[in-house]
């Protein structure tokens, strides 16, 4: 299987790398997985509606520029399905099964995704109510894939 997790901004605190370096090592028996950092949009502090949303159409074009048409794409979105850690399992394992071999997880910048991006999605997912920061979510993301090849393969994991 061949996992990308694109998102906006790049990451710079040594602890998240590091976090996500080690899971990216952990999965390298169970797929491949690339890392797609796009630039976020340069933007004032405080922005009206009509700024916000170009800052999320500027931010999705580069987002969708990094994802093939052949790709099945899985927005992080508040707004999405809660999932808990064995539906994103049970998910995982049914794409590939039905041979959506590429897969893409979509993380937005500070203000989301937009609107073309979440059209382009196949899915949309949550991990809860509560907001995340995006680069934060990055290691989430990670570790709860990890947590799916482990639970789909019967292999022990914390939980």
């Amino acid at each position: 299987m061949n996992i990308s997790i694109v998102s906006v901004g790049k990451l710079k605190e040594k602890y998240l790398k590091q976090g996500i370096d080690e899971y990216l090592k952990r999965l390298g028996p169970y797929a491949k997985i690339d890392i797609i950092e796009v630039p976020d949009e340069k933007a004032p502090e405080t922005l009206s509606d009509q700024e916000m949303v170009i800052v999320k159409n500027a931010e999705g074009e580069r987002i969708l520029a990094k994802i093939g048409q052949d790709v099945h794409v899985i927005a992080m979105a508040i707004e999405g399905k809660a999932i808990s850690s064995e539906d994103l399992a049970e998910n995982l394992d049914k794409l590939a099964t039905y041979g959506k071999s590429k897969v893409a997880f979509v993380i937005g910048g500070s203000l989301g995704l937009s609107e073309a991006v979440m059209k382009r999605a196949n899915e949309k997912i949550s991990f809860g109510k509560i907001t995340y920061p995006h680069q934060l979510m990055k290691l989430v993301l990670i570790e709860q894939i990890y947590r799916a090849f482990r639970i789909n393969r019967n292999e022990p994991y914390h939980k």
